[in-house]
């Protein structure tokens, strides 16, 4: 099983677009739990998650959290990101066949133009991040980000494709 984990500051409208997404993972009984850390939002990201069933935290340490995680699996990424269709059982595959961490192929339809893949920095979890549990915990230390675990990894790439959270704030 796998666990999902998001921080955010103020991003309901993104976190509720993701969260809408995983409902089919957790139905299908790839998601165990999804886990969203809040950087003091003043907007309504408790009451999504909260309606979504996920365990949000406002202060934590990163150690404690992975710990708590339920799934042997956790898959970081950003809220506003959505995996594409065939995501559940790529996934599915992969951590059955693999014990390396891996990220999502960008998604073909919602590409940057040439000029914005040259000057903006690409954020770390841009195409999430899979990662054993006890991985994930080796490298978990106080006060680290989750944009941090990608820094020490040279992920695989599954086949399932994610529109990145960029996408949904450039159509707002």
């Amino acid at each position: 099983m796998l666990t999902v984990i998001m921080e955010c500051r103020d991003q309901e409208p993104e976190l509720a677009h993701t969260l809408s997404t995983l409902v089919s993972g957790a139905v299908e009984g790839l998601i165990s739990d999804v886990i969203v850390l809040d950087h003091a939002s003043q907007d309504g990201s408790s009451r999504v998650a909260e309606a979504a069933g996920c365990r949000f935290y406002t202060e934590w340490d990163i150690a404690d959290i992975v710990a708590s995680a339920r799934g042997e699996w956790i898959l970081m990424m950003e809220p506003g990101s959505r995996p594409q269709s065939g995501w559940i059982e790529d996934i599915l595959e992969y951590t059955a066949l693999n014990q390396a961490s891996a990220r999502f192929s960008p998604s073909r339809h919602f590409r940057p133009s040439l000029i914005a893949r040259f000057i903006r920095r690409k954020p770390p979890l841009e195409y999430g991040l899979l990662l054993r549990k006890q991985e994930a915990l080796s490298l978990a230390k106080s006060g680290m980000s989750l944009d941090q675990f990608p820094k020490s990894q040279k992920p695989r790439r599954l086949s399932a494709e994610l529109i990145p959270s960029s996408a949904l704030r450039a159509a707002r």
